[in-house]
């Protein structure tokens, strides 16, 4: 199989470690991650802002970066799921609308495609804290990411789950939106500190930087000594991958 990463943008400029910890897994069960260079932006800010022009240059870059690969593994739920508007993207150009629909269903989110592709959910990891976990809106609602991150916690050795009071409220950042929004995003992150903090956790884990990215900002800002960490890096510490 040919499986290349999909690093996203802030993976790639700010979270590098993310994308190492996925490759170290993915290492263990065979998986040489193929990395093409010209790969970029998804695309996203701009097609959520109505540059759909501009989202459809990105996309084209993406489309020629994956095109041979047989999977396409991302760490975030929200770049895999734009993936999933391409084809709407190029619904008045039948030959690139066919690749976008042929990327689509070759494209996953990390956990997604450990678990229902590889058929694995114990890496054996050992991770003795107490653990929450964050499910971004776009992994859980546009792909349907759900069970498999639980599946592949509920195998890690000594780790005590604690589920995050509602869990599935948006955490504020939505991209463009903090920026726009940027007081009613503010209110959003901190409401959803709050309810970190009333788990008692000692690490918030998700599959999605941006958010985490998010409220680990505001935890930091209130001095709250919540470890935050992308499931990947969890896994890979674990299970001490180097």
């Amino acid at each position: 199989m040919k499986v290349s990463l999909f690093i996203t943008c802030l993976g790639d400029a700010i979270y590098p470690r993310v994308g190492e910890a996925m490759v170290r897994v993915l290492a263990k069960y065979g998986i040489a991650l193929d990395f093409p260079r010209i790969q970029t932006c998804c695309g996203q800010p701009a097609f959520n802002s109505g540059y759909w022009k501009e989202a459809r240059a990105s996309a084209l870059t993406l489309l020629d970066a994956f095109e041979d690969s047989d999977f396409v593994i991302s760490p975030s739920g929200s770049c895999t799921g734009m993936i999933h508007h391409y084809p709407k993207l190029f619904e008045d150009d039948p030959v690139q609308r066919e690749r976008a629909l042929k990327l689509q269903a070759k494209s996953y989110e990390f956990a997604q495609f450990l678990v229902n592709v590889l058929g694995v959910t114990d890496v054996g990891a050992t991770f003795p804290r107490k653990v929450t976990y964050h499910p971004s809106c776009h992994g859980t609602r546009l792909l349907g990411v759900k069970d498999e991150p639980m599946a592949l916690m509920r195998h890690v050795k000594g780790l005590e789950f604690i589920p995050l009071p509602f869990a599935e409220d948006c955490c504020g950042f939505g991209g463009t939106f903090a920026v726009k929004m940027a007081d009613i995003s503010g209110a959003m992150v901190t409401e959803k500190a709050d309810h970190v903090k009333e788990t008692e956790a000692e690490v918030l884990v998700g599959l999605d930087m941006a958010c985490l990215m998010n409220i680990a900002g505001n935890l930091r800002y209130r001095n709250e000594p919540v470890r935050v960490m992308h499931l990947a890096e969890l896994l890979a510490e674990g299970a001490n991958l180097a």
